[in-house]
């Protein structure tokens, strides 16, 4: 029989502190500033973590390239990307990077120099991924050079991404054959970073982005090639384009390929492709390219779709998996 949890009054956080009083943000694992004896996430963050927890469906709404931060974020093993603040670079940051993945999978790192690098692919503490990341980005910025930034921590403020990223800046993943953008001088990288970066190489699935469309990102895999595309239609006008162009035998991008189906990540949906072992990053561009004209013929049609073209439809959804 379960014991009857007992709690005297002493120890309520209403009681050690007045309910009107705010209460700093803490790490999650330290004390509540309440004073209730109780750990911060099990006292006062909880009420600020129910808070925080509705999802965001397209957290990436309205940043500069939102397709291009979905992939880097779901996809793509090893990119960097630089970025712009609104209100400029504070004084001894000299820069400040996206990256999909930081060593130790810190959520951000200010180097030696004082430049800052951020983590996209961290686990986030709410359902708003940009609130999280600005969070992290503001702290990473008031960082003493030569430190990471732990992650433990609820977003004290509202502020998210697209209040910190100038939205004129152009946003141009740079792709990777590995991690070593990580460290300024890998002679002088720790032991622990230098094995998290020999493990992290030795996972990394080759990846390129395309230059002629926009998202594209071709990867080779021992068994084959793919194609994954992550475009900023809405899902159920997307999904009845591709289902006219699979009827009309135009859905693959040239002989040995198939339109196989597709992710659905962060509020748009990412077509997948299976490609020869052959057919490189280069080989698919043109295919690529002349496929996103066809796709725009198809999207800009208002015509019902066919039985065939619902069959083929209700085959990409059952096909569709669901990445966040």
């Amino acid at each position: 029989m379960a014991k009857k949890r007992i709690q005297s009054k002493a120890a309520t956080p209403s009681a050690a502190r007045g309910s009107d009083d705010k209460i700093p943000v803490v790490g999650a694992r330290e004390p509540c500033p309440c004073r209730s004896g109780r750990r911060y996430k099990a006292c006062h963050g909880r009420a600020a973590a129910h808070a925080v927890t509705e999802l965001v469906r397209r957290p990436f709404e309205g940043l500069p390239g939102e397709c291009d931060w979905v992939a880097l974020r779901e996809l793509v093993p090893a990119a960097t990307a630089e970025l712009r603040l609104r209100d400029g670079l504070p004084e001894g940051v000299p820069s400040v990077t996206l990256a999909t993945v930081l060593p130790m999978a810190w959520p951000a790192l200010r180097r030696d120099n004082g430049a800052v690098l951020l983590g996209l692919q961290n686990d986030t503490p709410s359902g708003d991924i940009s609130r999280d990341l600005a969070d992290v980005l503001g702290r990473a910025l008031k960082a003493a050079p030569g430190t990471p930034v732990a992650a433990e921590r609820m977003p004290a403020e509202e502020t998210r991404l697209q209040d910190l990223i100038d939205p004129r800046a152009p946003f141009t993943p740079v792709v990777h054959d590995g991690f070593e953008f990580w460290v300024e001088n890998l002679e002088h990288a720790t032991p622990e970073v230098t094995a998290s970066l020999e493990r992290a190489n030795a996972a990394a699935i080759p990846t390129a982005r395309l230059s002629g469309v926009e998202a594209a990102y071709w990867c080779h895999t021992p068994e084959r090639n793919h194609l994954r595309w992550v475009m900023p239609h809405p899902e159920e006008e997307l999904l009845d384009a591709l289902a006219r162009l699979h009827c009309a035998g135009a859905a693959a991008l040239g002989e040995g390929t198939r339109l196989v189906g597709s992710f659905r990540a962060h509020g748009l949906v990412v077509p997948v492709w299976d490609l020869p072992v052959g057919m490189g990053a280069d080989e698919v561009e043109k295919p690529a390219a002349a496929f996103a004209e066809r796709l725009a013929e198809s999207l800009a049609s208002n015509a019902p779709l066919t039985a065939d073209e619902r069959r083929a439809r209700g085959g990409l959804t059952n096909r569709q998996v669901t990445l966040s």
